[in-house]
C-alpha cells in the first residue's frame, strides 16, 4: 500500500530536521600511520621496536587531488572523528531524503491543466514508421 502524500511530507520534514541537527561535518577517512624516521640512531630502527606512531591523518579528495591533514592533539583528532561520523550520517540521511522525495514526486498529482493547443496536438506513436 502506498503512503499518503501527507505522511511522506512529514517524513521529509523529519529527515530535514535531522540533517539540520547534525552540526559540523566533513568528508574523509581517518587512518593511523606508524613508521620509521630518517635518523639511523633513533630507537625506531632497533630490532623489535614498533616505530613512531600511531599518527592519525584525515585523508580526502579535493578537486580530484588527495589531501591529508595531521592532527596537532588528541582533542583535534576527536573533533575530526565526530565531524567525519556526522558526514556519514549526512550521507545516509541524504539517501533517505532522496527516496522520500521520489515517492512524493510520484504521489503528487499534476497541478496544471493542458492548454487548448496542447490538447489538440496529436500524440506521438510508439511504433516506428518505415520510410519508402
Amino acid at each position: 500500500m502506498s503512503e499518503s502524500l501527507t505522511v511522506l511530507e512529514q517524513q521529509r520534514s523529519a529527515i530535514l530536521g535531522r540533517i539540520l541537527s547534525l552540526g559540523d561535518f566533513r568528508s574523509g577517512s581517518i587512518t593511523s600511520i606508524t613508521g620509521r624516521c630518517g635518523k639511523p640512531d633513533c630507537r625506531c630502527h632497533k630490532p623489535g621496536q614498533p616505530g613512531h606512531g600511531p599518527n592519525y591523518r584525515l585523508t580526502r579528495k579535493i578537486r580530484g587531488k588527495t589531501v591529508s591533514e595531521t592532527f596537532s592533539s588528541p582533542v583535534a583528532l576527536r573533533k575530526a572523528q565526530r565531524e567525519v561520523e556526522a558526514f556519514h550520517q549526512f550521507r545516509a540521511l541524504s539517501r533517505q531524503l532522496l527516496e522520500v522525495n521520489e515517492k512524493i514526486c510520484r504521489a503528487r498529482p499534476p497541478e496544471e491543466s493542458l492548454t487548448e493547443v496542447e490538447k489538440k496536438q496529436p500524440k506521438q506513436s510508439s511504433t516506428r514508421r518505415r520510410g519508402k
